[in-house]
């Protein structure tokens, strides 16, 4: 998160969990794969992060939106690549 952004949100959260690209792409076409619902890299990033196991154990609520995803994206991530 870019450090002007983290001055904004700072008070407001308890912290932040990064997760690769390779672990949102993977995100992204398990979505796609076993749910049917296009997301945006964006849009499936509390799946990594509860994927990853960096979320935490238990029950995990993700938010996911956005299908903002150009095509030829969308093939590369199904195709198992990093767009």
């Amino acid at each position: 998160m870019l450090p002007e952004m983290w001055r904004l949100v700072g008070n407001l959260v308890d912290g932040s969990i990064v997760v690769s690209l390779r672990e949102i792409a993977a995100a992204v076409k398990l979505l796609a794969e076993r749910n049917r619902l296009v997301a945006e890299g964006a849009g499936a990033a509390s799946v990594a992060a509860a994927l990853s196991g960096k979320a935490g154990i238990g029950r995990i609520v993700c938010v996911i939106s956005g299908g903002n995803l150009s095509t030829p994206a969308f093939v590369k991530i199904l195709n198992g690549e990093v767009p």
